[in-house]
């Protein structure tokens, strides 16, 4: 009942639309009981705080997403066909109906899409929902008319396609509404899902899905006494919504069994707002292999990783038999530094068989490849963060703010003058150079799209941009704390032919919008 399976995509969500599943969580809170999931489905809930172990039973197994289907066009591309919907009935509390989550292609999240490098793809995406929804390929290296972001609406009823040739390496990224001003709540109800690049020519890593590759999609709710997703601070307050209740994958009080002496676990950090640490109750170090937009150069030992929304990280962790292990998220010590809630919470509970398989080693070296030098005479822009501002300016759809010249190496300099921003950009690859004059820690050295700035903070990055160009079709530079986002903090740039810059309007037609 719970094998990962390849589905068509009509399955794909945490429960069918027709499904008779009887749902339970518990928010700590409310303390409502456990009950075992019945049906032929998955469910939804989250896990309390860390110090709450006693709440906690570990009583629902671990739901992995299915993987997309996908059929094969006349020229080759793999199409994959993805349905944002709504209105997917659930009984999250025995005999009561809610109604609150969307999803892609089922109730509740989506389909994991998996593709090689080199593939080209085309995504067949129909908006079902009542309202305008976008669909963002966070991470994707892809033509700016491609990208999903406010400008590709998808009005209700429409297909909108998108396609691409993947053309970088092996990586975590997934897919999200880009709604301006209407993304975290589209995202917190539920709109999200993984897509992974994998790369012939890597090296031997865990890659069987569901078996010793594991997605971990985590993110953070609340939700009323009768089970209903509560969307009430979704757009209030200086950082938008911090659940009490986290999910993983959209599984209450999770565990899973491992099979094998090595397991790979792809976190995404898929919340509005909140920051996770994560690690292991035992303190045990396990390695990272991989960032947002990539392979390390090499595994680097950690005991605890930090990741902000929108941010991956790829981890293999080593098992023995018999053990049992819970994973969890510890806040800094000075939460000050942070300026941002970091409450401690237990995650997943992990089970080793009594006899696992065994795994070929951890490479020494992974595929990635050391940071670059800064080119003589780099361009250096420099944005500055205030509470919902990127240079004094609120977001502007009819606005390009940057005009950059295709495969340029640039030093972005971020400095935060407020509380927690994190900062995400589209399409580029980057990385860290310093963070408040420091290099960051091995585990962050890798190829990035998104980092995490503290209260008052700086980042200086070396951002390498794509080869496709287009004068009057923008990407986006914005903070990834959704309420951040849709209060106005994001700006739009373009990528030109190298000696165009000064030809390019700055200004778009109202209304602007590319499908």
């Amino acid at each position: 009942m719970y094998a990962p399976v390849r589905g068509n995509g009509g399955d794909s969500g945490l429960l069918a639309q027709s499904s008779n599943v009887t749902l339970v969580f518990m928010k700590r809170r409310s303390l409502l009981s456990l009950a075992v999931l019945s049906g032929a489905g998955a469910f939804l809930g989250g896990c309390s705080h860390a110090g709450g172990n006693d709440e906690l039973g570990f009583t629902n197994r671990l739901r992995i997403p299915p993987l997309a289907d996908h059929s094969t066009d006349p020229d080759g591309a793999k199409r994959f066909a993805l349905t944002l919907q709504s209105g997917g009935r659930a009984e999250l509390i025995p005999g009561k109906v809610t109604e609150g989550a969307w999803g892609i292609n089922g109730a509740y999240l989506g389909p994991t899409v998996r593709a090689h490098r080199g593939d080209k793809v085309r995504m067949a995406v129909t908006n079902r929902l009542a309202e305008t929804s976008t669909l963002h390929w966070h991470g994707m290296r892809l033509p700016a008319r491609m990208d999903g972001g406010p400008h590709q609406m998808i009005d209700p009823g429409a297909t909108w396609i998108a396609e691409w040739t993947i053309d970088q390496p092996a990586m975590t990224s997934w897919f999200h509404p880009h709604l301006h001003e209407e993304t975290a709540m589209h995202v917190y109800r539920g709109l999200a899902g993984l897509f992974l690049i994998d790369d012939p020519d890597g090296p031997p890593l865990p890659s069987e899905y569901g078996v010793d590759d594991i997605p971990l999609i985590v993110q953070d709710k609340n939700f009323d006494r009768d089970g209903t997703i509560d969307t009430s601070g979704v757009e209030s307050g200086t950082f938008g919504l911090l659940g009490d209740t986290i999910l993983i994958n959209g599984t209450y009080d999770p565990f899973h069994e491992v099979t094998t002496r090595l397991v790979r676990f792809r976190l995404l950090n898929a919340s509005n707002t909140r920051v996770y640490r994560i690690g292991f109750a035992d303190n045990r170090t396990f390695d990272v292999i991989g960032t947002d937009a990539g392979p390390l150069e090499r595994p680097a030992p950690v005991d605890r990783v930090k990741i902000s929304p929108g941010e991956r990280i790829e981890v293999v962790v080593r098992f023995t038999a018999g053990e049992t292990v819970v994973m969890n998220s510890l806040g800094e010590d000075s939460r000050s530094a942070n300026d941002i809630e970091e409450d401690d919470f237990t995650l997943l509970k992990i089970v080793a068989g009594s006899r696992l398989d065994d795994s070929d080693p951890l490479p020494a070296t992974l595929g990635g490849t050391p940071v670059p030098a800064v080119p003589a005479g780099a361009t250096v822009r420099r944005f500055e963060l205030s509470g919902s501002e990127i240079n004094n300016k609120d977001m502007d759809m009819t606005r390009i703010d940057e005009v950059v010249s295709a495969g340029a190496v640039e030093i972005w300099e971020i400095d935060n003058t407020t509380y927690a921003h994190n900062f995400h950009i589209h399409e580029v690859v980057f990385r860290i150079l310093e963070i408040n004059g420091t290099p960051p820690p091995a585990y962050q050295a890798g190829p990035k799209d998104t980092v995490f700035l503290p209260k008052e903070a700086t980042a200086r990055l070396l951002v390498r941009f794509g080869a496709f160009v287009d004068p009057l079709t923008p990407y986006m530079y914005h903070c990834h704390l959704l309420r951040h986002e849709d209060k106005g903090m994001m700006g739009q740039f373009v990528v030109v032919e190298p000696g165009t810059e000064n030809r390019v309007p700055l200004t778009l037609a109202p209304g602007h919008r590319h499908r």
